[in-house]
């Protein structure tokens, strides 16, 4: 059995955090020592490094919970995880664009600026009116 300490050092995961995906149902309530500090088993450890994982590669909490969901049945057909991923790639390549589209029109204010004073300086220009943008596609980054 760990301490959450412990368990926090294993897997990287700070305590408010593990704490956290113990309220909202990611991982199992742990036993308590006759202290009542928390007691986890390896298998939570691992439970947790598959979130610390997955949520580095992306996935949101919803998506992890139903993984998670989908690894406690191993005899189950790998068809609904796929599904997970393929939707989590989607996610990435459309913020992939926006990165891309994001950066062209970063080059293209700093391109366009005149030098001279702020009264001129096309990146405010361009920051106080979004009309000015080439690319719509960065908003909401």
């Amino acid at each position: 059995m760990y301490s959450i300490g412990r368990v926090a050092q294993e897997t990287g995961v700070k305590v408010p955090t593990i704490r956290y995906y113990e309220q909202i149902g990611l991982l199992p309530e742990p036993d308590r020592s006759a202290g009542r500090q928390r007691l986890y088993t390896p298998r939570t450890v691992e439970r947790l490094a598959f979130i610390r994982h997955a949520r580095e590669l992306g996935f949101p909490l919803p998506a992890i919970r139903d993984l998670l969901s989908l690894s406690d049945q191993p005899d189950r057909p790998c068809e609904a995880a796929d599904a997970i991923a393929v939707e989590q790639l989607g996610q990435v390549e459309r913020r992939l664009n926006q990165l891309q589209a994001l950066k062209q029109e970063l080059s293209r204010m700093i391109v366009q600026c005149r030098g001279g004073s702020i009264s001129e300086c096309r990146i405010i220009e361009v920051l106080s009116d979004h009309s000015q943008c080439e690319a719509k596609s960065h908003a909401g980054l």
